[in-house]
């Protein structure tokens, strides 16, 4: 197969000191026959230089493909704009050492507009951007001559992309894409995933009849080694709750020390801060420690990227914004502080250690807390053992299909029976009804029924021909500066104040906050930002004005919505296996294994397929402890059913608490003794039939289904949060939201709008899918313990009970005072665990 390679191609290779690989060699083949391919890769593998060699062989030999109309050759499309800027590095060194008359540029959304406008007139060879930017462009009325020389579209990190709605709106840019350039081949580029058809059917052209799936080329795992994957054995005593591992940063910081390049990986980006912190603090060596999240400027994370790539860093904390395939700096160890909640995702970050097939990967996992220690061992285990638990199937979003809709006429006018053809090529509109695309199309052109008589919701209109057009230029603009699928919170920039007499005005840019968290900022208060001691001095229009602070008081941390991941399902099942299977628990740390076994004494465990109930008095209030292991998301939704239910059943319910692992509730009335009177009353409560009428109430008055709602109408592009020439605040969004949200409730209870919200709660804020499993899992099989007092199982989340809004150290002082007063009083002994 190595013929297929150009001489010097392989001259190159060798150079190199390479070895054209058979998977390299495959995807040529393929794209040579213009057939779409997905190749399933390890890291280390070459797989990203794969994925280009069709377009380096297709521009570079002596007779080039012929450029039709001088647009772009090659489209690659990845989930991150790091991930974008650092394929540019990397794709710079075959370019320039085969001396190839090849451009290669990023359009990102950090790209000034002048670059995009003369990317619009002179368009690179290979254009390395993100799914919005691509939508942007294909709305453009140009589209058609800047995309009708498209030969190749290269979609990497796949796996990250396709289960969400980023993936949706790609996918039917995609579908616009092949109309405007018959014959593309699309390749998309996969870690190793569970179930490569579905992917396969994501890259081709679907029609109602047949499936039709790209062509699959993969690399058997067993061609890299495996990664060594091990959990901190910390001398200190374990937390029973937070995430902030403070009782491990010094032993994080002499695995720092031993290694060449570390990245130490956390979940949330106020996380990231204060580990950051942390470990200045314990920085008497003085490494060379960087911090890089989202939420900072932009100068800042490519200096950080530039240093990575350099060998001028010793550490970098970060969170998901270098998950994926970046190659930069010479890694040798990934440390995650915290659990992953998935197996995948551990996999995904390990891989950013050792890039090479020929050397195995190295992490550690740091536990935040007791819990975490069983996630951890379960992700290990499910790591080593290559599962999979990424889901890649998904029905398309309403709301994004309204945007792309939009968008469209945007580009030009357009006939619905065109665009369903074109949209239900795209696999996750495949299933799509003509009955909802023309229902999606009326609340583009005029909100429904309810609204059709506003004209601020009239964004399309139908000419004399059938063709749909935009009703006015405003409406494009509007479309163009709301683009996406990702909804952040109204967010401010963070700037130094540079004093102007006896004023101070905004200077220097570190990133952004959230607006509910600079509110709630007083003059003088101090705060974690960009690695720094901020000290707030004020706002000023959409900035938040800081200088340099100083140690005194306890510094506040931004924490940004929407931070948490679930605990994944399949996690939940090892972890649930592990706590029955005592012979395991020899390889857990000593305190967690007597912590296990103390539980056992004093009450049970949760078992595979039961759910345990524990109820007992404690302060004087009457609480019920569950312990599914389904998730936060579900869990806060299961609280929101029980509270209703004990309402309704006159046990005076006050309040409840979930984590990840478990839910409490608390109320006046004795819930052990309504249960030792009425038998059956536990399987009662937790009856599968909540998610019918209980279900229904509950989401016609609930603030998360309102929020739902929210980000479903700023997606599909009835709430605008940019309009021209200011940015609405969120209490503006979530007003205008609500006051429509509760209209259609009332005089259009079918509209499209809150049947997209509905289908989100299955599956996002709410989890109701992942709810309604367990809750049939689980009939007949509640095992209700009625006890004296709290079991050791409940203390992490009686701790979660009246927590408040405390940062930085005092937060772990506050638990750690909590958790002794728990634990004594629970055993007697604040020592016995």
């Amino acid at each position: 197969m190595a013929e297929i390679i150009p001489d010097w191609i392989n001259a190159w290779f060798t150079r190199r000191g390479w070895q054209v690989r058979d998977h390299q060699c495959a995807l040529v083949q393929e794209d040579s026959a213009r057939n779409d391919a997905l190749l399933v890769a390890p890291t280390g593998s070459g797989k990203t230089l794969a994925g280009f060699l069709p377009s380096l062989i297709a521009l570079g030999s002596p007779a080039p493909e012929p450029n039709k109309n001088n647009g772009i050759h090659t489209l690659y499309i990845s989930p991150l704009k790091a991930l974008a800027v650092d394929i540019e590095r990397n794709l710079s060194a075959p370019v320039t050492e085969l001396n190839l008359p090849i451009r290669v540029e990023t359009r990102t959304g950090d790209t000034p507009a002048s670059k995009r406008d003369r990317q619009r007139r002179n368009p690179p060879d290979i254009l390395l951007t993100t799914p919005e930017q691509v939508s942007l462009m294909i709305a453009s009325a140009d589209a058609d001559a800047y995309f009708g020389s498209l030969c190749r579209v290269i979609v990497d990190e796949l796996h990250a992309l396709a289960p969400g709605k980023r993936g949706d709106l790609l996918a039917l840019a995609i579908a616009r894409l092949r109309k405007l350039s018959p014959g593309l081949t699309v390749t998309g580029l996969s870690a190793t995933v569970s179930d490569p058809p579905n992917l396969q059917r994501w890259l081709a052209v679907q029609t109602p009849d047949e499936p039709k799936h790209a062509t699959l080329i993969s690399v058997a795992p067993t061609v890299a080694k495996p990664p060594v994957l091990t959990i901190l054995e910390t001398e200190e005593r374990l937390p029973w709750s937070g995430h902030s591992a403070r009782h491990a940063m010094a032993e994080i910081y002499e695995r720092i020390k031993d290694h060449k390049l570390t990245l130490v990986f956390v979940n949330t980006r106020m996380q990231a801060e204060y580990v950051f912190q942390m470990l200045w603090a314990e920085n008497d060596a003085n490494l060379r420690i960087a911090l890089h999240h989202g939420s900072l400027d932009v100068t800042q994370r490519r200096r950080v990227e530039a240093a990575m790539a350099g060998g001028g860093l010793d550490a970098i904390v970060c969170t998901a914004t270098l998950d994926l395939g970046i190659d930069w700096g010479d890694v040798d160890l990934v440390i995650n502080v915290g659990a992953p909640k998935g197996a995948s995702r551990l996999l995904q970050r390990v891989g950013r250690a050792n890039h090479r097939l020929d050397e195995p990967s190295e992490a550690i996992l740091v536990p935040s807390n007791r819990f975490e220690v069983l996630e951890c061992r379960a992700a290990v285990e499910a790591a080593l053992a290559g599962e999979q638990d990424a889901e890649t199937k998904r029905q398309g979003a309403l709301d994004v299909l309204a945007q792309h809709i939009m968008g469209m006429a945007c580009a030009a006018p357009f006939t619905a029976d065109d665009l369903y053809a074109e949209i239900t090529s795209a696999l996750p509109y495949v299933a799509l009804t003509r009955e909802r695309f023309d229902a999606v199309l009326r609340y583009v052109s005029n909100g429904g029924y309810a609204l059709r008589q506003y004209e601020r919701f009239a964004r399309i209109r139908q000419d004399a021909n059938g063709f749909w057009r935009v009703s006015n230029p405003r409406m494009a603009q509007a479309y163009r500066m709301n683009v996406g699928t990702i909804v952040e919170a109204s967010m401010m920039k963070v700037r130094y104040g540079r004093p102007r007499g006896a004023a101070i005005v905004p200077g220097k840019s570190l990133g952004e906050v959230e607006e509910y968290f600079a509110e709630g900022l007083s003059a003088g208060d101090t705060f974690l930002f960009a690695g720094e001691l901020l000290r707030f001095e004020g706002i000023v229009e959409d900035s938040v004005l800081v200088t340099r602070g100083n140690q005194r008081g306890d510094p506040k941390i931004p924490s940004y919505a929407g931070g948490k991941f679930p605990l994944s399902t399949h996690l939940a099942s090892r972890v649930r296996s592990m706590l029955n299977t005592p012979e395991k628990w020899r390889y857990l740390p000593a305190q967690v294994a007597e912590w296990l076994t103390l539980q056992t004494k004093r009450s049970a465990l949760p078992g595979p397929d039961n759910l345990l109930v524990e109820t007992f008095e404690r302060s004087g209030r009457f609480h019920i402890v569950a312990y599914p292991f389904e998730g936060r998301l579900a869990h806060q939704t299961l609280g929101m059913l029980l509270t209703r239910r004990m309402e309704r059943a006159g046990l005076k319910p006050q309040g409840f608490v979930a984590n990840d692992y478990a839910i409490s509730i608390w109320g006046l009335e004795d819930i052990s003794a309504r249960a030792a009177k009425q038998p059956g009353f536990m399987d009662t409560l937790f009856h599968e039939d909540m998610l019918g009428d209980d279900l229904e109430e509950w989401l016609a008055e609930s603030a998360l289904m309102k929020r739902t709602f929210r980000y479903c109408a700023v997606i599909s592009g009835l709430i605008q949060q940019r309009v021209i020439g200011q940015e609405k605040r969120g209490r503006q969004v979530t007003m205008s939201t609500d006051l429509i949200y509760d209209v259609l409730r009332s005089h259009e209870p079918d509209h499209i709008l809150l049947q997209a919200a509905r289908e989100d709660a299955a599956t996002g804020l709410l989890d109701v899918r992942r709810l309604a499993q367990f809750l049939v899992r689980i009939q007949g099989r509640v095992l209700h313990k009625p006890l004296s007092r709290p079991s050791p199982l409940s203390v992490p989340v009686l701790l979660e009970i009246g927590r408040e809004a405390v940062y930085g150290e005092a937060a772990d002082a506050v638990l750690a005072e909590a958790s002794e007063s728990l634990v004594r009083d629970i055993m007697g002994d604040s020592n016995a665990v």
